[in-house]
């Protein structure tokens, strides 16, 4: 049986504007008696098209006046099949097109006049849009649609409806749509937060990182209202493209005397511009942050409240402008945007309606678990307030002047020492210099009280003695780079390093075994577990500041080029060039043997121990292959044997020690010990005038050298006396 309420509605779309009205001129014409068949072009035959009394066309042009992709297979249909007439036919064409085009909504127009030279009946005259189509459209799909609804079938003509796509389905509302409105239409919030598009555009305009902090938090938060938030950095967004979002929120802090943010100028200056495009089916609201202190206060974010609004965005909550504690105000901003954002379904229509079921279901789903990203509720870890006393470490290269400032403060005891950082460069001093990021960030590494550290995992409760009562920090750069401003330092030396020590991986054979991930080599699980243990360190800069050799040695590539390179020698299915080329990198004279003392490295906390043993390892191999086969190695291993031991550089047991213990007994039988004894000056004069000096003073004085007996602080410097004397070590 024949529906004589159909109306088809085709669409030609290349970016999804046409397949968009399509749907929503479908929801529309269902409210005005009529029962749409939204398809797109590629769906459909000529047959259907005959088959039908009403059709509307939505359709967009690709290129020069070309037909969408999913288009051009019909339009070559209808063009080559025997048509005489089509009066039955009641139709109505919407094009979108750009009109920087010289052909502009052509494919709409071939549309428009292929219906008109078969005879059909233009109820509503075409409409041809710009970039701009929101609003023309709008009303071509109101007053078309009325003009269809008014138009009926006469019951004396019989309908035939061929067994395909549009028959199968002309006696019903189409599935799609009615499914829609059924969801809309329902009492069920659970089905409304999952249906169609939920995407969440979260903007964020940073200085110092806090408005980046909220906005990931922000979009974890979203999950539990339904949405699939994504976080975008303002710096390379194209402004243009929000347009195709139906939900954004904007956090953004202002910079100085009322500007934006760095990474927000960009994009301003295209919002800024006149032919910024509207932004008619937008919800948004905006979170300001800023400091009440400045005459300016919030005013990034109260420009782009603004802008957006002129644009024509749809404001759902109003702009919060947050001080300098802004976590209260941002949180509660938070849930009220997030509950409205939720409300606004796929066609970027809010549903205000639906608000109060959507905090109940948001509080409910609260009640029952889980807000930690494990599954597990997470507690106020807020600690209480310590005395502070913060001591930076300044350098401006301007007028080359090194020195430091020193705050007190009163901070909760859960703040991590970057989080210290950032208040004190958004509060007291915006000149501060530092390399910010995430808490685990490796690039961000400082020496706070001597130890290397990420400051962003450190809190202060975590370093806070009560015995002493107020915490002493004292913030320095890193000791073995060099500084550019303040706390952050130029790391190129070190990525230079291991640039030059070709980390990539050459392998002995082309086996392999397949996985879903590919095809990938393979190991012993012992062999991986060992090779990913003497790779586990935090960051590669503070492996290479725990180094008591880096900051001595400008030529030394550093241990964590060291460690590196050794994981890849004892890789199983490197190849033997690969091998001994970085045998030899490892024991160059940039190499291991650079390295003065691994108890440096082993005792910082955030270096695994494995690390120091792999470079052991190294060093052993190392002097195997080379010095250990020479008298040297075997002088330099006893004595640095003994001065590790004793801590002290003594002339007479130097002596003795570097010869080892067989050398020690051959003293006995060579004259060495007993020529000391005699006080052999080593001037190569006699021995019995040499001897003089024991019996006649002060006929020695001046040839027998005072003895020395010396503790040494910087090993390094020992080691460095042997490698300049011997280049072998």
């Amino acid at each position: 049986m024949s529906d004589t309420r159909s109306l088809l509605i085709l669409y030609g779309s290349q970016s999804g504007n046409s397949e968009e009205i399509a749907i929503n001129a479908g929801k529309f014409s269902s409210k005005n008696n009529l029962n749409p068949i939204v398809r797109a072009m590629d769906e459909v035959t000529v047959s259907d098209i005959i088959s039908q009394t009403r059709i509307l066309i939505c359709c967009s042009t690709w290129g020069d006046g070309e037909q969408p992709d999913n288009a051009e297979d019909l339009w070559e249909a209808v063009n080559s099949a025997d048509i005489t007439s089509l009066n039955n036919i009641n139709f109505s064409v919407l094009a979108l097109g750009d009109s920087s085009y010289d052909l502009y909504c052509e494919s709409g127009k071939e549309w428009d006049n292929w219906f008109e030279s078969k005879g059909a009946n233009r109820i509503y005259p075409r409409v041809d849009c710009d970039v701009d189509f929101e609003e023309p459209a709008k009303i071509w799909m109101e007053q078309s649609i009325q003009k269809m609804s008014e138009i009926t079938v006469d019951s004396g003509v019989e309908i035939t409806i061929p067994d395909n796509k549009i028959s199968n389905n002309s006696d019903v509302i189409d599935n799609s749509i009615s499914e829609k409105l059924d969801v809309l239409a329902s009492d069920n919030i659970e089905d409304f937060l999952n249906e169609g598009d939920r995407e969440l555009a979260v903007l964020f305009g940073s200085q110092s990182g806090n408005s980046e902090d909220l906005a990931s938090k922000i979009v974890k938060e979203a999950t539990k209202y339904g949405l699939n938030g994504k976080v975008y950095d303002m710096d390379g967004l194209d402004f243009n493209a929000l347009t195709n979002h139906k939900r954004v929120l904007i956090v953004c802090s202002t910079w100085g005397e009322g500007e934006m943010p760095d990474n927000a100028e960009e994009l301003w200056k295209s919002a800024s511009d006149d032919a910024a495009p509207k932004f008619n089916k937008t919800n948004y609201s905006v979170l300001s942050l800023g400091d009440s202190s400045y005459e300016l206060f919030c005013q990034s974010g109260k420009d782009w409240d603004i802008r957006f609004d002129e644009l024509g965005a749809n404001r759902l909550v109003t702009r919060v402008d947050c001080d300098v504690d802004y976590e209260a105000l941002a949180s509660e901003w938070t849930f009220n945007a997030l509950t409205s954002m939720a409300a606004v379904d796929e066609t970027g229509d809010f549903h205000e309606s639906k608000l109060n079921s959507i905090k109940q279901f948001v509080s409910g789903a609260d009640t029952v678990g889980a807000s930690g990203d494990d599954g597990f509720s997470i507690p106020s870890l807020i600690s209480e307030k310590l005395q502070v006393e913060v001591s930076i470490f300044r350098y401006d290269p301007q007028i080359n002047s090194t020195g430091k400032d020193t705050w007190l403060c009163s901070l909760p005891g859960n703040m991590s020492v970057l989080e210290v950082l950032r208040s004190i460069k958004s509060t007291h001093d915006g000149t501060l210099t530092f390399r910010d990021g995430v808490a685990d960030d490796p690039n961000t590494a400082i020496s706070i009280n001597g130890r290397l550290i990420l400051p962003g995992t450190i809190s202060l409760d975590s370093i806070y003695s009560p015995q002493i009562g107020k915490l002493n920090l004292r913030i320095e750069p890193l000791p073995c780079f060099t500084v550019i401003r303040d706390l952050l330092v130029d790391t190129w030396a070190l990525e230079r390093a291991r640039e030059i020590s070709e980390p990539w991986m050459i392998s002995a054979t082309r086996e392999g075994k397949n996985t879903s991930q590919g095809t990938i080599g393979t190991m012993s699980q012992s062999e991986a577990t060992y090779l990913h243990s003497i790779k586990d360190f935090q960051s590669s800069i503070l492996l290479h500041a725990s180094s008591d050799a880096t900051p001595f040695s400008e030529s030394y590539v550093g241990p964590s080029n060291i460690v590196s390179a050794w994981a890849r020698r004892n890789d199983s299915r490197i190849s033997k060039t690969k091998k001994n080329k970085i045998d030899k990198y490892i024991g160059s004279s940039q190499g291991i043997k650079s390295e003065t003392d691994l108890s440096s490295i082993r005792r910082q906390e955030s270096n695994n121990i494995s690390i120091s043993d792999a470079l052991l390892d190294a060093r052993t191999m190392a002097l195997s292959q080379s010095s250990f086969s020479g008298r040297h190695g075997k002088h330099v291993w006893w004595y640095t044997w003994s001065i590790k031991s004793s801590g002290k550089v003594n002339d007479t047991v130097l002596f003795r020690q570097v010869l080892g213990p067989l050398g020690l007994l051959s003293n006995l039988f060579s004259g060495v010990t007993a020529r000391m004894l005699l006080g052999f000056t080593r001037t190569g004069g006699n021995m019995i005038n040499d001897g003089l000096g024991m019996v006649l003073p002060p006929a020695g004085i001046g040839k027998m050298p005072k003895q020395f007996n010396s503790s040494i602080n910087n090993h390094h410097e020992v080691i460095a006396i042997f490698n300049e004397l011997d280049g072998r070590f």
